[in-house]
């Protein structure tokens, strides 16, 4: 009856924690924002674009001197990595339901889940930091932002 059991516990091990998927979906949201290939991130790490991949995906569990290495080289704080987890997946697995203290305005946010995952993000993002003078890339934030709906 080992044989069973084993095989069943080795199924449920090879798939991706949603917790390494969560990490992995932002890596790639933020290499694919600063418009760095796989390759070139992976020689930033000492890594094969290949080991970026299994990163990204989930497939590969990603430690803590290499979280670290990442939040250097996408030049954002290791918390990134974790922000926007799903509440579900914290209660689920033994965090803090509200630990991020915004669940009434993240639930009113009519972009959803997947607006930072839009190629028309990525596009616009890539071509607001393309411009080069500060003061000018000031002044199409503060367009972009006087636009919208003024805030509550």
């Amino acid at each position: 009856m080992a044989g069973p059991d084993q095989a069943v516990g080795s199924e449920r091990e090879s798939r991706p924690s949603p917790i390494d998927v969560h990490v992995g979906t932002r890596i790639r949201l933020r290499r694919t924002l600063m418009g760095m290939s796989q390759e070139r991130l992976g020689e930033a790490l000492g890594l094969t674009f290949q080991q970026v991949q299994k990163y990204e995906r989930g497939v590969n569990r990603v430690g803590a001197s290499r979280l670290f290495d990442l939040s250097r080289v996408l030049d954002v704080p290791i918390s990134f990595f974790f922000d926007d987890m799903p509440d579900s997946l914290t209660t689920s697995l033994g965090g803090p339901g509200g630990r991020r203290g915004a669940s009434a305005v993240e639930s009113t946010d009519p972009f959803g889940d997947d607006t930072l995952n839009r190629r028309e993000t990525l596009e616009l993002v890539r071509a607001y930091y393309r411009i080069t003078d500060p003061s000018v890339r000031k002044r199409v934030f503060d367009l972009i932002k006087s636009m919208g709906p003024a805030d509550a």
